[in-house]
């Protein structure tokens, strides 16, 4: 594949993700009659994976600055890795469940929108940041990689932070929610 086609893959895939989120907020979709009873466990998963993931993500900044291209490498598949099984996870939860709200008149409200409210904008503007940054770092291991290594460095520099940042916010965000969920998590 040329870069000018995974540039419109990595387009098309950003923009269907997030046109999903947005169907799935809205409650467009049909959901079942009965909710699976493993959807009522999918929010602590996916803090769990966003977690792992923010571990992940360190580790991986750690081991570029040892130097350690191998590791690094398998970390932020890892990484990748988790990150796509928390999408799939997160759209399998708001397609089925019940939103839950903040409630009104709590003082943790206004923090809780604000960093809930960050993260869902990062979370959206960063994915084709990380799928670019995916795929130059896999595209730099080839013979005359070198231009890729550089598009990388460039676009990891904002990618990383951010996609750090969505990662830890999203642990922040389920840890303040959490204890007004309407079912037993």
């Amino acid at each position: 594949m040329n870069d000018k086609t995974v540039f419109r893959l990595v387009m098309a895939v950003s923009v269907v993700v997030f046109v999903a989120v947005v169907i799935l907020n809205k409650k467009i979709l049909p959901v079942p009659e009965v909710i699976p009873d493993f959807v009522y466990r999918l929010p602590k998963l996916n803090a769990m994976l966003n977690g792992i993931c923010t571990l992940m993500l360190l580790l991986s900044l750690y081991f570029i600055k040892q130097r350690n291209i191998e590791l690094h490498r398998k970390v932020n598949i890892i990484a990748f890795g988790l990150s796509s099984l928390f999408l799939l996870s997160y759209i399998t939860y708001h397609w089925m469940a019940q939103e839950t709200t903040f409630p009104v008149g709590n003082p943790l409200r206004t923090p809780y929108l604000v960093i809930l409210i960050s993260h869902i904008i990062l979370a959206a503007a960063v994915l084709p940041l990380i799928l670019l940054s995916f795929w130059y770092g896999l595209k730099s291991q080839e013979p005359g990689g070198e231009a890729y290594i550089q598009r990388h460095r460039r676009l990891t520099r904002w990618s990383y932070p951010v996609w750090l940042y969505v990662t830890v916010t999203g642990v922040v965000v389920y840890l303040m929610i959490s204890p007004f969920y309407v079912f037993q998590n």
